[in-house]
């Protein structure tokens, strides 16, 4: 008799680790290994409900799709390729050893249906879950996945801008989740000052834990005056602000204080997912089970109020991009159905929208053969990491 989880258990998801095979072959004991990695508590947001980060970004549909997927996986033959459909085991198909051993599609929707009410009654109805990038695709490997792209970007900012270092400036964005999580330590490593939003107060705590963060502030004009007063020093640091974004960018506004730079990495792809600035914490987590819609209605005015600021910033002067999760699309969409019964202003004005992050910084590194990168050791052993790390720093 088989028991039947409903909750992440420890013991029977832990992550193998040494040489030992489980599977039929190193390529699906590689896909096991990081699946599983994906939902280890030090790895995973929300390991309970399989969620790894970006709101809900999920690693199998639920624990009996997880149950599957694992089965398939140790039974694999090294001609077959497992098919995943939103994180769920739909088939095993006889192929050839060159041919992947995994194929997943997550969250894929016909245009004409592609919306996000439609989408939420799938998910409710358990017939398909949201798969972030590297979440449901199971190579999540925390912030340290994220860091080396988010360094090469601000990298890429500091030489196109101020001389190819961030020393002495103020650079000002939102979110410490999975993927903002590596902001506050690639701006430092740029030797600039980070300044960085964040409603929730465990994910400041958590980055400041694993180092990736110096300084937590609950103050929202305290934090400002001592990321300024680091920007004088021309001192590489990073504070946390226990804050929503729209309070921090008004505050900055209001003060005259024009960040060198400016971005945003709240989850403002998932609506739902996005903090409003109109009510509390707790009572958004509230709403946010008791009348989702309702919160929705907050999270697109909040969202849009934000990139109004974004715009007042850029037009006094900040080095302003959207980081990719479509807090621009989110605006525009906002303004599009309010623009004719409120009379809300046209975002930007003659100015236009500020620029993605890909077309202004990141798409010239991959013309000269540069990318993010990243890779795991799959023997567990932080030793084999290290040797890794060595044969690049020579090679490179």
């Amino acid at each position: 008799m088989t028991t039947s989880f409903t909750r992440y258990d420890p013991v029977k998801y832990k992550t193998p680790t040494g040489t030992r095979l489980n599977c039929k072959g190193w390529i699906q004991e590689a896909a096991l290994r990081m699946l599983l990695n994906n939902l280890n508590p030090e790895v995973a947001e929300r390991p309970d409900e399989l969620i790894v980060y970006g709101g809900r970004g999920k690693a199998a549909r639920n624990f009996e799709a997880l149950d599957k997927i694992i089965a398939a996986l140790k039974i694999l033959e090294n001609d077959d390729s497992l098919l995943i459909q939103s994180g769920k085991p739909v088939g095993i198909l006889k192929t050839h050893k060159d041919a992947p051993r995994v194929l997943i599609s997550n969250s894929q929707l016909v245009p004409n249906w592609a919306t996000w009410q439609h989408f939420d009654e799938l998910e409710k109805k358990g017939l398909m879950m949201y798969g972030q990038m590297t979440a449901g695709s199971w190579i999540y490997i925390g912030s340290q996945g994220i860091v080396q792209g988010t360094y090469e970007t601000y990298a890429a900012v500091a030489s196109k801008h101020f001389g190819s270092s961030l020393k002495g400036t103020l650079n000002v964005t939102a979110g410490l989740g999975g993927m903002g999580g590596a902001q506050p330590l690639a701006i430092t490593m740029n030797e600039g000052v980070a300044l960085i939003a964040e409603v929730e107060e465990w994910r400041i705590n958590k980055r400041i834990s694993t180092k990736y963060l110096d300084e937590k502030f609950t103050d929202i004009d305290k934090a400002i005056d001592q990321a300024l007063n680091y920007k004088v020093e021309g001192v590489g640091k990073s504070i946390g602000v226990l804050c929503n974004a729209v309070h921090l960018l008004e505050r900055l506004v209001e003060r005259n204080i024009i960040p060198d730079t400016l971005t945003d990495q709240t989850s403002a792809h998932d609506p739902i997912s996005y903090w409003p600035h109109e009510i509390s914490y707790e009572q958004a987590k509230v709403l946010r089970e008791q009348n989702p819609r309702q919160y929705i209605e907050y999270a697109y005015n909040s969202m849009y109020r934000h990139v109004q600021l974004m715009l007042q910033l850029r037009d006094k002067g900040s080095i302003t991009f959207d980081y990719g999760n479509n807090i621009r699309a989110r605006a525009l969409e906002y303004e599009s159905k309010h623009q004719e019964e409120s009379k809300v202003p046209t975002l930007g004005g003659g100015g236009g929208m500020f620029p993605g992050f890909v077309p202004a910084y990141i798409r010239p590194l991959f013309c000269e053969g540069k990318g993010p990168f990243r890779w795991a050791a799959l023997s567990g052993d932080p030793n084999d990491i290290a040797v890794t790390d060595e044969v690049i720093a020579n090679l490179f």
